[in-house]
């Protein structure tokens, strides 16, 4: 099996400590010593070896991301000149795949996810490979624990042969709660982690029946890859690829064709969102503080007093000390201080966004 790591985006929900150039991939925020991206080729290391570990990556995270991977041979590391969404990532790791073996097993995995079962993971993601061998595009379901309105959803149809495989009917958007607490009560609904286990051949074809474009581009960048004139070619066809989501630009038009199948997993899987989040999955103390990078009794930088439900992140070298407080987000970085109420960590994202707006994009 081939694992595809998939390591972008900016996670501005957890600005200031995710930057552009320092996106939460690279942070230590997985509960161990390891980052987000660290602990995502540890956990794949059973399915694929570091050989068959690849990390898709922008060119500006590309030597952080062999700094942090040292296992992984450097060819392993593709690196894309812009950002152009999932589709197109996931897509030139299987047509570089697929020249060597159009047959091989891929999955497709993100570097920010926070998975607190590793051994259980890779059991489930096995399961999701006996599906992929018969020519579906497999998805990884997580069983709902409760209405989440921050999720999407899979609508799950029949079982297909033995062992856990169901097909996918079709991808709900992330809905309403009272329509959340329908699917959670109705048992055919999984949220969308957004994994994915095929044969690479058969992801190349969906890919080719709905983005006719995109396929033949992506064909001609791994063509030309190790080629004299690659990076040209790559420089030239990148910018024309769709800037579109796999969901959007293929899974969702197989599941409609009857192509896509899923397994449900339960493997304690998060995604890292925002600092609540963190707040609620990672250790804390005897009054639920939970300081990134170290136990609130052990590490020098903090000082609390008094306070329940914070969680601080002291990445600025000062102390961070806090009194009588409670339920807030404490961020300390060299040039920046977040404080913000912990229900309100969403809207982190407005605060870049306005500084975009107004022209100070050095601090995002």
């Amino acid at each position: 099996m081939h694992a595809v790591i998939l390591a972008g985006g900016s996670g501005t929900r957890l600005w200031p400590l995710s930057r552009h150039h320092q996106p939460k991939f690279l942070h230590l925020l997985s509960g161990t010593p390891m980052s987000l991206l660290q602990a995502t080729a540890e956990r794949v290391l059973p399915l694929a070896g570091p050989e068959g570990t690849m990390v898709v990556t922008g060119a500006a995270h590309a030597a952080a991301v062999a700094r942090q991977l040292t296992a992984l041979p450097e060819e392993n590391i593709l690196v894309e000149p812009s950002a152009r969404d999932s589709c197109a990532a996931i897509g030139l790791a299987a047509a570089l795949i697929a020249r060597r073996d159009p047959q091989a097993i891929m999955g497709a995995f993100a570097a920010d996810h926070l998975i607190t079962d590793p051994g259980r993971f890779v059991s489930v993601v096995r399961d999701a490979v006996a599906g992929a061998q018969r020519g579906l595009l497999m998805t990884i379901g997580i069983t709902p624990t409760r209405p989440e309105t921050g999720y999407g959803y899979l609508r799950c149809g029949d079982e297909v042969g033995p062992g856990p495989v169901r097909m996918v009917e079709a991808f709900a958007e992330k809905p309403a709660y009272e329509l959340a607490k329908q699917y959670v009560e109705d048992g055919d609904h999984l949220w969308n982690a957004g994994m994915f286990v095929w044969r690479v051949d058969a992801f190349l074809a969906e890919l080719a029946r709905q983005q006719p474009s995109m396929h033949e581009g992506l064909c001609r960048v791994a063509a030309a890859w190790d080629e004299p004139d690659g990076d040209e070619v790559l420089a030239e066809v990148w910018p024309t690829l769709t800037k579109i989501s796999v969901d959007y630009a293929v899974m969702e038009g197989a599941a409609a064709a009857g192509r896509v199948g899923t397994v449900p997993g339960d493997f304690g899987w998060t995604d890292v969102g925002d600092f609540q989040t963190l707040g609620d999955v990672l250790p804390g103390d005897a009054r639920g503080n939970v300081v990134l990078g170290g136990d609130a009794d052990e590490k020098p930088g903090v000082l609390l007093r008094d306070a329940d439900r914070l969680v601080v992140v002291p990445h600025s070298g000062r102390l961070v000390a806090a009194l009588g407080v409670e339920n807030l987000v404490i961020v300390d970085t060299p040039d920046v201080v977040l404080v913000c109420a912990r229900e309100r960590s969403q809207d982190v994202k407005k605060l870049v966004d306005e500084l975009k707006a107004r022209g100070d994009e050095g601090f995002c």
